[in-house]
């Protein structure tokens, strides 16, 4: 049984042992019903520590039920029913108490933590809000404006914070299962305090409104947090019975929303990312000391990352002005990290003056176990940087490329050593961005593969197995639905209709704000790149072309499809003459798009290109592509990701789209075989990824 009860001396102890997390699934709310039946009927016992075994207290509930039918006794019963003992119960919390592990710490009479401890309610990440009790009771024992801050923002709070805000009654001085005994001696023949009996605060509305505008501001489209604010208010205006029924009904329509299917989708995603059968038991190389080549934005990112992680990082760069600028970088980038709370200026210094150095001599490579070489983006310059490489490298340590599009088998190929090659796509900025596409060649090593992936684990990244191909998963994509936006405004729309209309579907930056943010040189050179393979049917985005030319480069030169001045950037003003001159030497006359039409064929090309990684191996499975776009390309996190999306608004309805489009243009709007054959079998992406997440 996950729970069990026993007594030592006047004390019930109930004992909850359902790893890992022990999460409240069934069998746990049962457990802990029977254990407080046990408790009442004991008449030895006068007081009860309710404790866990392992690692940590409950750290939630089981996610791999919602969305399926509720089994009796549900948590805030079973909150309510130890809530509502005659005699005190402690609750003991370590590791982290999140979520319905929380709802159950409030619902005891007591609370007692180890001073590591981490506390939140994390429901609005999964599209939900706390429904055990937690919109009622944490704010009768920290205030409304608190409990609005820890529901909403989702963040753990240390058990010292914990203690001020009168969440929690004692940190333990000592063991935690001792200290928490001892409280319920001194409570053991007291009545108990109850939580719900305390009064409810009111709430300041002009605050409420103030957070509700900024919730609304920081994250558009997601109902979750501004519903949770409304449970809060609204059910501590009412009777605590009362206020519980507004929860509990508020928690059941997000449990039904389609967000609250895509936001877990996504979290299950991303646990299932991991799981690749050609690691599966594989032990990584070490992973001490990290070199990186080149000091530039990217280089310097990446060492940023490895030092906030704790690693020891040797940069490379080619001369001394070169390296001071390369030092320079990183030294602000760390200041910001100081600034923004994220590391301590000790710290800082102790990585400035220990786990860092830069030199300009490739011998200083000698040491890597991991060398990231991020240097222009030239296949020429690549082959004779891993050349180089290769000479100094030790055996074994792991040779990987930044590229975000070359053929990593041909770099590979510089090297007398193939197998200990590796593609590492950060993006930028790669200290902050949370992408890693790990990108395999042909005759990389399993255990260099897993390297990778534990190296993300390290920085604390998600990483994604890619395979080998021009822009490997997220940038291949991108540029098919880059050249489906290209295409509507060649043929009439606005580049700021579609970036509005897109930033209204959920994307953080519409294509052409973002296309200003990375420079429009980017853009040409990538074109320039590819010219000679131009199939003659590709539509040119001509008038992107013409702005480079006049030195239009986004935000770096102030101008682009933007001009950034003083205040929200405004339509570049020679942009409507641009597409006119443009348009009439293309011979097309210009015709009106709605947002729907727009949404409609980027999301069918990005779907389209999808389906052909997936079908040719570049990603593994229809989640890998999800997990991609969600955290490196801005893709609404509350709808899952392109392919979740796909599936709900049903594929053959994304086919029918595809099929319509190519009646004007059958070379670019071709369906991808595994697309049609999923509407022809009935099937949706989501059955590709059954059976590949253990």
């Amino acid at each position: 049984m996950p729970v069990s009860y026993a007594r030592q001396g006047r004390i019930g102890l109930i004992t909850i042992d359902n790893p890992p997390v022990n999460a409240t699934g069934h069998a746990v709310r049962q457990g802990l019903m029977d254990a407080a039946r046990d408790f009442a009927a004991d008449a030895g016992a006068d007081a009860a520590v309710i404790l866990c075994a392992g690692r940590t207290w409950v750290a939630g509930a089981d996610i791999a039920e919602f969305g399926k039918p509720s089994q009796a006794p549900i948590l805030p019963d079973v909150i309510a029913a130890i809530e509502g003992l005659d005699k005190p119960v402690v609750a003991a919390l370590h590791g982290t108490a999140l979520g319905g592990g929380l709802e159950l710490a409030l619902g005891c009479h007591a609370r007692i933590a180890a001073p590591g401890t981490r506390m939140g309610l994390p429901e609005v990440t999964l599209g939900l809000l706390p429904g055990a009790g937690g919109t009622q009771r944490l704010p009768r024992l920290v205030g409304t404006a608190a409990a609005l801050d820890i529901i909403t923002s989702a963040r753990q709070i240390a058990a010292a914070q914990a203690l001020d805000l009168g969440l929690i009654d004692a940190v333990a001085q000592g063991d935690l299962t001792e200290c928490a005994i001892a409280l319920a001696e001194t409570l053991a023949g007291q009545s108990p305090r109850r939580t719900r009996e305390l009064p409810g605060p009111a709430a300041d509305l002009d605050v409420v409104q103030s957070l509700k505008a900024t919730l609304a501001r920081k994250l558009p489209g997601h109902i979750a947090h501004a519903t949770a604010v409304d449970v809060v208010t609204e059910g501590l205006a009412l009777s605590f019975d009362d206020g519980m029924a507004v929860e509990r009904a508020g928690f059941l329509a997000l449990m039904d929303s389609p967000q609250r299917a895509a936001l877990i989708h996504a979290f299950f995603a991303e646990r299932a990312v991991a799981h690749l059968p050609q690691i599966k038991g594989v032990a990584p190389r070490p992973l001490d000391r990290i070199s990186v080549i080149g000091g530039g934005t990217m280089g310097a990112g990446i060492a940023v990352s490895c030092l906030l992680a704790g690693l020891d990082v040797t940069l490379i760069e080619r001369d001394a002005p070169a390296t001071a600028r390369a030092q320079a970088t990183v030294g602000d980038l760390l200041d910001g990290a100081v600034t923004r709370g994220k590391l301590a200026a000790a710290r800082r210094d102790a990585i400035l003056s220990g786990a860092y150095r830069t030199d300009t001599d490739y011998a200083a490579l000698g040491q890597a176990d991991l060398i990231v070489e991020a240097v222009f983006e030239s296949m020429e310059v690549k082959e004779q940087v891993f050349a180089a490489i290769d000479r100094v490298a030790k055996p074994d340590a792991v040779l990987a490329t930044n590229t975000s599009y070359l053929d990593v088998d041909r770099i590979a190929d510089a090297t007398r050593r193939p197998r200990d090659v590796i593609g590492l796509h950060f993006f930028s900025p790669a200290h902050v961005m949370r992408l890693l596409e790990v990108v395999v060649a042909d005759r990389t090593a399993p255990e260099v593969v897993a390297t990778g992936f534990a190296l993300a684990k390290r920085l604390g990244k998600i990483a994604v197995r890619a395979g080998v191909c021009d822009g490997f998963i997220g940038n291949r994509i991108l540029s098919h639905y880059r050249a489906a936006v290209d295409a509507m405004v060649l043929d009439g729309a606005s580049p700021q209709q579609i970036d509005r209309a897109l930033t209204d579907f959920g994307f953080a930056m519409g294509p052409y704000a973002v296309s200003d943010l990375a420079g429009l040189d980017i853009g040409a050179m990538t074109r320039q790149r590819k010219a000679a393979d131009r199939h003659l049917r590709d539509r040119v985005p001509v008038f992107a072309d013409r702005l480079y030319e006049q030195g239009d480069l986004g935000r770096k030169t102030g101008r682009g499809y933007y001009v950034y001045a003083d205040g929200k950037p405004q339509p570049n003003p020679d942009l409507p003459a641009i597409l006119d001159a443009v348009r009439a030497d293309l011979g097309i006359t210009p015709r009106d798009f709605d947002d729907a039409e727009i949404v409609a064929r980027t999301m069918a090309a990005m779907v389209n290109e999808a389906a052909r990684t997936v079908a040719d191996g570049t990603a593994l499975r229809p989640l890998d592509v999800d997990v991609a776009m969600l955290n490196g390309y801005g893709f609404p996190r509350w709808r899952g990701g392109p392919m979740h999306w796909a599936d709900t608004q049903g594929l053959e309805r994304i086919l029918a789209d595809i099929r319509h489009f190519a009646e004007t243009d059958d070379h670019f709007w071709q369906p991808a075989p595994l697309l049609a054959d999923l509407v022809a079998d009935g099937r949706r992406f989501a059955d590709l990824n059954q059976g590949t997440s253990a």
